[in-house]
């Protein structure tokens, strides 16, 4: 069995890639569970730490057709399409969001078309397709009005992957995930990147600056919950999506403040006097669109899970970041 991860060089992608490694099996085209033979890790730049004959890393640009057709081969029966120009930097270059965003994302569905095999897609969308005025808790039927181009390009991709779906030219499932806390490595150009950083920063023993108000609510997802939680999407039987092959996944709503109390109780008030608190208006309006909390009465009922606190994230990333 071949799988396809797009953005594979990223920390999700990598991470998600060798927890296929190790599981060793993924249901295939045939809904029959297969032996993995070949994963390509697809990104801008070569994934690295990898030790393995099944890993193959392509380099290239996911809007090159010809990268496309390298990767998405007729032996493909699984992709994960996580590749994204990132929320704050798809607002601030709109060419550069569209061409990645929503251009590359039609490229890999028109490659599956065109091959004829009938892939399973995994396309990870984002809470940002929400925004407006929403309830305290966002039902699974709300309406879709994005506050930013990223929430835009991605409900366009949620509606390719529904229509390519029921025309049988894939067997897609968007996954709308919640912001993923705590991403390691270095601050990005997401709005959503204080959500990590200010955890990730004071933990190393570096200031932070948080640039939303206390009081602001995330919809949050750990990182180990995030590849659960794309596998499972993977697993479940397309057709119990029903008409609709898009869902908000179930998350952890937690303010900010709320995170910040438990980066206290877990690490101490030392690492918590590194954050500084000083609002960015742009960023503000961004995060302040977005929901912070979701019935998810879907994804729940297809077996999706969340976090059950945010203090068991931060000791999670402790775990699985800061002790190595």
């Amino acid at each position: 069995m071949h799988i396809v991860i797009t953005g594979g060089a990223g920390f999700l992608g990598s991470r998600l890639a060798r927890q296929l490694l190790k599981r060793g099996q993924l249901t295939g085209s045939d809904g029959k569970q297969q032996t993995i033979s070949r994963i390509t890790l697809l990104d801008v730049v070569a994934a690295q730490g990898f030790d393995d004959a099944r890993i193959e890393a392509v380099v290239g640009d996911i809007a090159d057709a010809a990268v496309i057709e390298r990767a998405i081969t007729r032996d493909t029966q699984s992709i994960f399409h996580l590749a994204a120009i990132v929320s704050g930097q798809a607002e601030a270059d709109f060419e550069l969001g569209m061409k990645i965003n929503f251009d590359a994302t039609r490229l890999i569905l028109e490659r599956a078309r065109a091959l004829g095999t009938k892939p399973r897609v995994v396309f990870t969308s984002s809470v940002a397709v929400f925004g407006g005025d929403l309830p305290a808790q966002v039902p699974d039927n709300a309406l879709l009005m994005p506050q930013s181009s990223y929430g835009a390009q991605k409900v366009m991709g949620e509606l390719l992957v529904n229509d390519y779906s029921r025309k049988g030219f894939i067997d897609g499932r968007a996954l709308r995930m919640p912001t993923i806390s705590v991403r390691p490595g270095a601050p990005n150009k997401a709005a959503s990147s204080f959500a990590s950083g200010i955890i990730r920063e004071p933990l190393n023993g570096q200031p932070s600056v948080c640039p939303v108000a206390p009081e602001t609510r995330m919809w949050l997802m750990s990182p180990r919950k995030a590849i659960d939680n794309l596998i499972h999407g993977h697993e479940i039987n397309g057709a119990d999506l029903g008409l609709a092959r898009f869902l908000s996944i179930d998350g952890l709503s937690v303010s900010v403040r709320q995170m910040v109390d438990a980066l206290e109780q877990v690490a101490g008030a030392d690492v918590v006097k590194l954050i500084e608190w000083k609002e960015d208006e742009t960023i503000k309006r961004i995060v302040n669109s977005w929901p912070g909390s979701f019935e998810a009465k879907r994804a729940k009922a297809l077996g999706f899970t969340a976090d059950s606190d945010f203090a068991g994230i931060v000791k999670a990333h402790i775990e699985d970041e800061v002790k190595k």
